[in-house]
């Protein structure tokens, strides 16, 4: 079967719970597909948490042969130990994405947080919040399965499956605040510009 091409798989990239969703476009809206988490809360080795988190998300590919594919990008962290383990697991799931020959596509936290709430600054209950209702779901999914669902909204709406040649900033705007706000004038034309051609 091949890959839906407007279909998206989310990555909120994790050791111990690593968080997926996939959205899809239908027509003028934006539908949730499924979303769930990789637990590897247990005391195994991490290597063998790494292993299940490769098989977890291969099965995820398989079962919804997502055309397209995003992860979120590690932000800092105070803990070097802690950055470490993430960085293993997030290049797990780079790994296995490009195992399945999926083209990923990277977005800071705030760039998620922007395309699911309009702010930068938005908290993980915000966040499944937004989700939440702008997916029209029954119950706000889990804080790490929100979060992977935003990521996939935040290319499915900037990245070329919700309007071609619209994108988001690599970044985050740096050098102060008229720059930031340029930049956020330029993103708002950019993004009504690909309205107009919908």
């Amino acid at each position: 079967m091949p890959p839906h091409p407007n279909r998206v798989l989310g990555i909120d990239p994790g050791s111990r719970l690593c968080g997926w969703g996939v959205v899809e476009r239908d027509g003028a809206r934006l539908r949730h597909v499924d979303n769930g988490v990789v637990v590897l809360t247990d005391p195994a080795p991490l290597a063998e948490r790494l292993d299940r988190l490769w098989a977890a998300l291969a099965e995820v590919i398989a079962r919804h042969d997502p055309g397209q594919a995003a992860i979120e990008t590690v932000f800092t962290q105070r803990n070097p130990r802690s950055a470490l383990v993430l960085g293993h697991a997030r290049g797990v799931a780079l790994a296995a994405l490009a195992h399945a020959g999926l083209a990923v596509h990277e977005y800071t936290p705030q760039q998620v947080k922007k395309a699911a709430t309009g702010t930068g600054r938005a908290d993980k209950a915000q966040v499944q919040h937004m989700v939440t209702l702008r997916l029209e779901l029954p119950e706000p999914p889990q804080a790490d399965a929100a979060d992977a669902v935003a990521v996939a909204l935040c290319h499915a709406q900037h990245g070329g499956v919700a309007a071609p040649g619209v994108q988001l900033p690599p970044r985050p705007v740096r050098g102060g605040p008229r720059k930031a706000k340029a930049g956020l004038a330029a993103l708002v034309r950019a993004q009504q510009q690909g309205k107009a051609k919908r």
